[in-house]
């Protein structure tokens, strides 16, 4: 099957959510013996140089970047305010983005066009206009969620008002381009249940998948269980998170566990968090290997509030046998039991007790690591996850006879 994805951002180096999802269909695809070829925009947030590719990804992804200018432009953000369209979406439409995807299609025929989010999808009509093949979003989150809550969190009643704009036209163009596709592969459970309810379409959900041999678990704890986070700070929802435990949870935490610590590694740090003077929060950065940093530490604490889709970081760190103290929301889309691979504590006060009785007796988050492996282990590996991708394709077919509940 020969398939082209379309991505919003490069998916290498795999460095954070997005990439690190969209290479865990790439290499799937490859490894079960399809052809792939990655179309991807590149961006000031994100920017990569195609010479910083390794030559053995180049040859099996044939992968190419063209430049979309992603940046706030003051003035069309304020003139959005006056129109139905998204502006979150606007921004992804790009001359020459469309007009190197028309010279793809015309040049070669592709089975399958998967869009990575919902932001390739303003390039479905130009799909429709150069091929035949059959069309996917594979939906990263319910977008339109993550503002929703981000606007329910912002205290501001202007900057909330806005926001709240934002989410609405987010919205209306998510649910209305569910229906331009074939088939819709939501990345959650619960994600693919929101989507049945507003679209004709057949939905799956395909969620991250890894390759538990490369992430060897470590069980153990020394002495003292060491406490932290690991993931990209640019996204909003992580930020949001973190603040709230400094500055809401961290001082109740510390009554209790006087010598806790916080160690804080990720892309795009901030800069309240860069020059924070606080002896119980190491902001240790970018790390060189996500592996040996999580390796090296004990407990993961990932205080979400909002966002949607699944925590790849999350699965990462189950996969590596470590426990994972998180929010309802930091747990969505991850099918877990609760107490028993994972520990929901959904207000300052059961966080700080997770914290204190970890502390206290570091044998619990041994048997929930344990546990936390073999969730992966049993449902997010790569390979049974592309194998349901292969016969979601199967099911889009014209005339197939093949469905999913």
């Amino acid at each position: 099957m020969k398939i082209l994805l379309l991505c919003n951002k490069p998916p290498y180096p795999a460095s954070e959510g997005g990439p690190m999802a969209m290479n865990s269909i790439i290499n799937g695809l490859i490894e079960a013996g399809h052809q792939l070829k990655v179309l991807a925009a590149n961006n000031e947030k994100f920017n990569v140089k195609e010479s910083d590719i390794p030559e053995d990804y180049k040859k099996k992804t044939g992968i190419e970047l063209i430049d979309v200018d992603l940046r706030v432009r003051p003035l069309k953000a304020f003139a959005n305010l006056f129109t139905n369209k998204s502006y979150h979406v606007e921004r992804f439409i790009s001359k020459d983005f469309k007009a190197r995807l028309v010279e793809l299609l015309e040049k070669e025929q592709f089975d399958v066009v998967q869009l990575e989010m919902l932001y390739m999808a303003p390039y479905v009509e130009t799909i429709r206009e150069h091929s035949k093949a059959m069309i996917v979003l594979r939906a990263h989150n319910v977008e339109h969620k993550i503002w929703e809550r981000i606007a329910k969190e912002t205290k501001f009643f202007l900057k909330r008002w806005y926001i709240n704009h934002l989410a609405k036209t987010l919205k209306d163009y998510e649910l209305s381009a569910l229906e331009t596709v074939d088939g819709v592969a939501a990345i959650t459970r619960k994600d693919a249940a929101f989507f049945r309810k507003y679209c004709s379409k057949p939905v799956i959900d395909i969620p991250y998948g890894v390759y538990p041999e490369e992430f060897t678990p470590k069980y153990d704890i020394e002495s003292t269980p060491k406490f932290y986070h690991i993931g990209s700070m640019n996204w909003m929802p992580n930020a949001e998170g973190i603040r709230w435990f400094i500055e809401e949870v961290l001082p109740k935490t510390v009554e209790k566990v006087p010598g806790f610590v916080y160690h804080l590694a990720g892309r795009n740090m901030p800069e309240w968090l860069k020059t924070l003077k606080n002896k119980h929060v190491d902001v240790v950065g970018e790390v060189p290997d996500a592996k040996a940093f999580v390796t090296n530490n004990d407990v993961a604490i990932v205080p979400l509030l909002s966002g949607s889709g699944i925590r790849i970081k999350i699965i990462e760190s189950m996969a590596l046998g470590k426990t994972v103290i998180t929010t309802r929301v930091g747990a969505e889309g991850i099918l877990y039991d609760e107490e028993v691979n994972v520990i929901i504590a959904e207000n300052i006060a059961k966080m700080v007790e997770a914290i204190r009785a970890i502390n206290e007796n570091p044998q619990i988050a041994v048997r929930i690591g344990q546990a936390a492996r073999k969730l992966v282990e049993e449902n997010y590996d790569n390979r049974k996850i592309i194998a349901r991708l292969l016969m979601f394709y199967e099911q889009i077919k014209p005339g197939s006879k093949i469905s999913f509940l």
